[in-house]
């Protein structure tokens, strides 16, 4: 009995070594506006390096999302952004939460993901996904196109980007969205042969696909089960395109809401909770719970198959600083 629960126990710790955490900042108005936006977000970006956390990620977007803040409020551009943190970090890796596709030429993306690679010295994880907020596209006079089409672009500008990554002395691409004739991409990136990619989103048919064909990790949303369910799909496409499945990184974005107490957990789920959402419904949108309970969920959700959780938080200045401090010592250096 006793060597059957230490065999266990070890087990149990090899998974929770093999989690890697991330921190996405979605709002650059919690401790006020003005030139306190980006130092605050440098703030961030260095507490989560000497804590424990292996990346830092900002949205991509010029008008705050709903659920997060109002659409008038401040939010900074995210190339220029990770640009400058690339000056004031040292050895965390830096990221878009996702870039979205539809908001850049593919090979410009190309061109800034490898300044922003070379900068930082090989700290670029670059986020893509196809983008779904219209009302943004709209009030910049960005052509949005349908679902399907959205997919599709996406799929050509993944081979683009990783092709003028890999061919920095020119590199020639005919689809039917995007077309590139002998792209230069120098100075090339650090990260050899490329910047990771990773793919937001869960489209079973068409983004997992494209997953499986060509990026370095995945980025999902949902509960355990979800998760899992989602993987099985990846997994498939992987077999049907000759991929190995292990080579993709599996990794999530949750809403964290992290209390002491329950007590606590209670009064400041009133805030984030919406009418009428059950339990059940509330575990696909949130990881919540005191210290004890976030660390068991988490490990649910590696045994579901991930293995990279990125975080964010909601609320004012006060709760957010508390909870990543909370999470970083009660939770994070537990998988460490």
């Amino acid at each position: 009995m006793f060597f059957k629960k230490l065999i266990n126990l070890v087990k149990k710790m090899t998974r929770m070594r093999k989690l890697k955490f991330g921190l996405q900042h979605p709002c650059f108005t919690y401790d006020g506006q003005g030139n306190a936006i980006f130092e605050t977000v440098k703030e961030r970006a260095q507490y989560a390096e000497e804590h424990g956390f292996d990346g830092f990620f900002v949205m991509d977007h010029f008008l705050q999302i709903p659920y997060v803040g109002a659409i008038d409020e401040p939010i900074l551009e995210a190339w220029t952004t990770i640009s400058a943190l690339t000056q004031v970090t040292r050895k965390i890796k830096l990221g878009t939460l996702v870039t979205g596709n539809i908001y850049r030429n593919p090979a410009l993306l190309a061109k800034m993901a490898a300044n922003v690679d070379l900068l930082s010295n090989g700290r670029l994880i670059l986020g893509l996904g196809a983008s779904w907020f219209e009302a943004e596209a709209t009030a910049y006079d960005l052509p949005f196109y349908t679902t399907s089409e959205r997919g599709k672009r996406l799929e050509e500008s993944v081979q683009i980007i990783k092709g003028m990554w890999t061919n920095p002395r020119g590199f020639s691409f005919q689809g039917n969205y995007y077309k590139v004739n002998n792209a230069l991409c120098l100075p090339e990136p650090i990260q050899k042969p490329h910047p990771p990619i990773m793919i937001g989103g869960g489209g079973e048919k068409q983004t997992l696909r494209t997953v499986a064909k060509y990026a370095d990790a995945c980025n999902l949303f949902g509960g355990p089960q979800t998760i899992e369910a989602k993987l099985e799909v990846l997994k498939k496409h992987c077999s049907e395109v000759g991929r190995n499945y292990d080579d993709i990184l599996k990794t999530s974005l949750m809403t964290l809401v992290i209390t002491e107490s329950k007590e606590a957990l209670a009064s400041a789920l009133v805030e984030v909770r919406e009418p009428g959402v059950s339990e059940e419904q509330l575990d696909e949108i949130l990881l919540y719970g005191t210290p004890e309970e976030v660390t068991a969920k988490i490990e649910r959700l590696v045994r579901a198959g991930l293995q990279y959780l990125i975080v964010n938080f909601r609320g004012g200045s006060g709760l957010e600083k508390a909870s990543l401090r909370l999470f970083a010592e009660k939770v994070v250096s537990k998988f460490q």
